[in-house]
């Protein structure tokens, strides 16, 4: 029988209104401790979000996903949040905050690959 290990994910959002509080999701950022694993996965459908909020600029929304892929990946390129471990690199992601683009609430579960079950919240979560 395979191992499973604990994993933690929130859903990259686009918050175009915050005071509206209303979102569109384009990612998953996945954490899993034990096997040193922390990726995201996003993809911004314009389509979509120009319906959803026609004045947002997909370019600022786009750079914004891209500084949340260093920051998993970490160092030097991410800045000094790069630096940081892991764990405290996933918190400073998922941390609460009033901007256009921000991550869910923490969510746990069970996996056995990492980077299948990133994929699997993708496709159920964002496509």
């Amino acid at each position: 029988m395979q191992e499973k290990y604990l994993f933690e994910y929130a859903v990259i959002r686009v918050v175009p209104k915050v005071e509206r509080e209303e979102f569109l999701n384009v990612g998953v950022i996945l954490y899993c401790a034990s096997q040193r694993f922390l990726k995201c996965t996003f993809e911004v459908n314009e389509i979509r979000l120009s319906a959803f909020a026609c004045e947002v600029e997909t370019s600022i929304i786009n750079s914004n996903l891209k500084a949340i892929e260093k920051i998993c990946m970490g160092g030097a390129e991410a800045g000094p949040i790069g630096q940081l471990d892991i764990a405290s690199r996933f918190r400073w992601l998922t941390a609460t905050r009033s901007t256009v683009v921000q991550a869910s609430k923490v969510h746990p579960g069970f996996c056995i690959d990492p980077e299948e079950t990133l994929q699997k919240l993708q496709q159920q979560l964002v496509l």
